[in-house]
């Protein structure tokens, strides 16, 4: 039975425990791509097989981190209202 939770953290991608992985298929996309990876001291293998489509999504994450999501101050029960009716929130629209 495979365990779903080991209790251990991910290592970041792009280091020498979690390189990125790429596939692509010409020696020119390899050269471009090692370029980019060299560039941003990213831990990369690119995998060359022309046969294959081109994956590249371990660069896009790389290249496109996830933004922290702040979330929105929630109103009060005995807060004004936004709505602007001077009243308390629970009187208004938080019915």
């Amino acid at each position: 039975m495979k365990k779903i939770f080991d209790g251990k953290k991910p290592a970041k991608l792009g280091t020498e425990k979690n390189p990125a992985v790429v596939n692509v298929q010409t020696k020119e996309r390899v050269k471009e791509l090692e370029s980019v990876f060299e560039e941003n001291n990213w831990k990369y293998t690119i995998e060359l097989e022309p046969d294959k489509p081109e994956d590249i999504t371990n660069l896009e994450i790389l290249l496109n981190p996830a933004k922290t999501k702040i979330a929105e101050k929630k109103v009060g029960r005995n807060e004004l209202c936004p709505c602007g009716s001077e009243k308390k929130y629970k009187k208004c629209c938080g019915k």
